[in-house]
């Protein structure tokens, strides 16, 4: 199976007053990173939809007639992530593909996975749920859709809970 790599630059802001990435920025890195890889850009002049990556199928543009619910988000901090200019690569992939809901997991790194001197920083898991924009029901995700994502799932992020080892 596959994972998207996606670079994402950290801002000075999201450095808190322990001189690392303060945690709620961090997820603000996830949500840069899931809009990056499932949303649709908008269409240039030229009538294409430039730099779109083939998983972009989500319409969030004025009138779609789809949204997506965050229903469940959950993070574990491996290390501290200092302020670096360089962009992070926050690794993604689809730990689950249902009905009408996905689980889209990350890894945060500083360089990308195939280098043996990455390191991570956060493992996290959001599930979203897609939904119809005027009623806010949940909605099946499309064959379009299922056709996009399915070469990107594989296990899910695996995240430590509390009393575990």
């Amino acid at each position: 199976m596959a994972r998207l790599e996606i670079p994402v630059q950290l801002r000075w802001s999201d450095m808190d007053a322990y001189a690392h990435v303060n945690n709620v920025e961090m997820l603000r890195l996830l949500e840069e990173a899931r809009i990056e890889v499932f949303w649709q850009h908008p269409v240039g002049p030229d009538g294409e939809r430039a730099g779109t990556r083939s998983t972009a199928v989500i319409d969030a543009g004025p009138g779609a007639q789809v949204a997506t619910f965050i229903a469940h988000q959950e993070i574990q901090y491996v290390k501290p992530l200092g302020y670096r200019r360089a962009p992070v690569v926050v690794e993604l992939w689809i730990g689950h593909l249902g009905g009408a809901s996905l689980d889209v997991c990350y890894q945060v790194r500083d360089l990308p996975a195939a280098d043996p001197a990455s390191v991570v920083y956060a493992r996290a898991v959001t599930t979203l749920v897609l939904v119809d924009a005027a009623t806010g029901s949940p909605t099946r995700i499309g064959a379009h859709e299922r056709a996009a994502w399915e070469p990107y799932v594989e296990e899910p992020v695996v995240i430590r809970r509390r009393g575990s080892r």
